[in-house]
């Protein structure tokens, strides 16, 4: 029995979701020692989102010849912009731990990082629901990434009160607080993903 062929969207939509997912474990799972680290922390998260500029081209690019689409235009547009922006956000902050010299990740970015980690996976997960049509099943990742998105609302909170009552230096204060917002923006933009989600689900379930 012949299997039914991929459509290309969905497969470029796939390989943007993986680019993601790979860029946020890598991410949380490199060990900062020494200043020199962060030069090939910062350089291999620019790799990350230079392969996810390539991808976004590829999708612009095929809506710009596609005579029908799987979804609405607008749908893939809003997704491929949407990943990207979580790209765009990891690469900044790595960007940030660089130039400020932040070798030392403290608790709260820690749980950052492992929050937006776990949103990437979901991502990877409901991306992989779309192309293969389980669209209702795709609510499911939706709703935990908003869970994990409100989890760091309430990191950012605690993080920045911890930083005030107790890093005495203010230049620290403002290169650690300015890290956190980073990271949080993250974990928006990974629920602007979600909401992108469950709008697809609406419009095509």
């Amino acid at each position: 029995m012949a299997t039914r062929k991929k459509d290309k969207f969905s497969i470029l939509l796939s390989n943007i979701a993986l680019n993601v997912k790979e860029s946020a474990n890598y991410f949380a799972d490199y060990k900062l020692n020494n200043v020199s680290d962060l030069k090939i922390f910062s350089e291999q998260m620019k790799e990350y989102e230079t392969k996810g500029d390539t991808l976004v081209h590829d999708v612009t690019k095929e809506l710009h010849n596609a005579f029908i689409t799987f979804i609405e235009r607008e749908d893939i547009l809003t997704l491929t912009m949407g990943m990207d922006d979580v790209l765009d956000g990891l690469e900044h902050t790595a960007a940030l731990f660089e130039m400020y010299s932040v070798v030392n990740a403290d608790q709260y970015m820690l749980k950052f990082v492992d929050a937006i980690r776990s949103c990437a996976a979901e991502i990877e997960v409901a991306v992989d629901m779309l192309a293969t049509k389980k669209l209702l099943k795709m609510r499911e990742p939706a709703i935990r990434i908003k869970d994990l998105e409100s989890k760091c609302d309430g990191i950012l909170r605690e993080s920045i009160k911890h930083l005030f009552a107790n890093e005495k230096d203010p230049i620290r204060i403002i290169q650690y607080k300015e890290i956190y917002e980073e990271l949080e923006n993250v974990a928006d933009y990974c629920q602007a993903v979600a909401n992108t989600l469950e709008s697809i689900i609406m419009k095509n379930a």
